[in-house]
């Protein structure tokens, strides 16, 4: 079985939701028009990422939606005239708590949302409390962990056992003040807003330490070790007081990356994902060997450091 996945980096606009939605709608008739079956946005696309971290409960509310809002409601009803998957991250309101949500909305008019699992940094924002795995009308089963959910490795291997063979991963990362590892420094504002003048010293930061090369070190490791696709998206350029670095790019049940955007600008690519790769994997062999009995009490200790 095979599916065409098309994944996509863009800059939003801090709470410019109709700017946002036209990028969207930009990209889902892109991906559309390539045969894509399924199109994946970043974290947090339709509303802008770390600006939320500096706002009021108040302000916060303001920008929130029901997970039946105007904005899902949109995407659903372009996902069903399109008849391709669209999957966005924005901040919705439910029983009267915020999440950093990702809604995947399929061309049958179902509706599927993740609830962000760990939300250091956003105070308002709360956590999830549940993975989210689904079916799908082309008979693949995805699952959903947003941005950090994906750095604990426990996130990965439970939507896997639950029967994910695709991971769709949105992200803003890459550059950042909590993510510079190998002693390197965040990257500058001004790199970004030089980029018209000095695009190689963009092109340059973007493949390096803070950006493809973390990538590079858990993406392809997340997906071999659990037997899975992984279709990453990313913002790209400013996000507040940082710099998103892009990299759109998915990665097979190998660990290979099949498709990679280099650009230093919004783009989209695509790949043709052969999911009988899934099951042959060695990933998925190791599952096999797992004895769940043993980690019981390790999965429900807490760090000694």
């Amino acid at each position: 079985m095979k599916i065409r996945v098309a994944t996509v980096q863009f800059e939003p606009l801090p709470a410019d939701k109709d700017h946002n939605l036209a990028r969207v709608e930009y990209f889902a008739r892109a991906a559309a028009e390539d045969g894509a079956q399924l199109v994946a946005l970043p974290e947090l696309c339709l509303v802008g990422n770390r600006h939320l971290t500096r706002r009021s409960p108040e302000e916060l509310r303001a920008i929130a939606e029901p997970e039946d809002g105007p904005s899902i409601t949109r995407v659903r009803e372009l996902a069903r005239r399109l008849g391709t998957g669209i999957a966005v991250g924005l901040l919705t309101e439910r029983g009267g708590r915020l999440f950093n949500a990702y809604a995947v909305c399929l061309p049958d008019g179902a509706v599927h949302i993740h609830r962000k699992l760990h939300t250091a940094g956003y105070n308002g924002i709360d956590e999830g409390d549940g993975f989210t795995v689904f079916d799908t009308p082309w008979g693949v089963r995805l699952g959903v962990l947003i941005c950090f959910d994906n750095n604990i490795v426990e996130n990965v291997r439970a939507t896997a056992v639950l029967g994910a063979q695709i991971l769709l991963a949105p992200h803003q990362t890459g550059g950042t003040h909590t993510m510079v590892p190998f002693g390197e420094s965040p990257l500058p504002l001004s790199l970004w807003e030089n980029r018209d003048t000095d695009p190689d010293a963009v092109r340059a930061a973007f493949a390096g330490p803070t950006g493809r090369e973390w990538l590079r070190l858990h993406l392809p490791a997340r997906a071999h070790d659990n037997g899975m696709f992984i279709v990453f998206s990313n913002g790209v350029g400013r996000d507040d007081d940082e710099v998103r670095t892009g990299h759109a790019m998915v990665v097979d049940p190998c660990g290979r990356i099949v498709a990679e955007s280099r650009a230093i600008e919004d783009a989209m690519v695509s790949a043709d994902l052969d999911l009988d790769l899934v099951d042959g994997s060695v990933g998925r062999w190791w599952m096999r060997a797992r004895r769940p009995e043993l980690y019981r009490e390790p999965a429900a200790a807490r760090s000694a450091s």
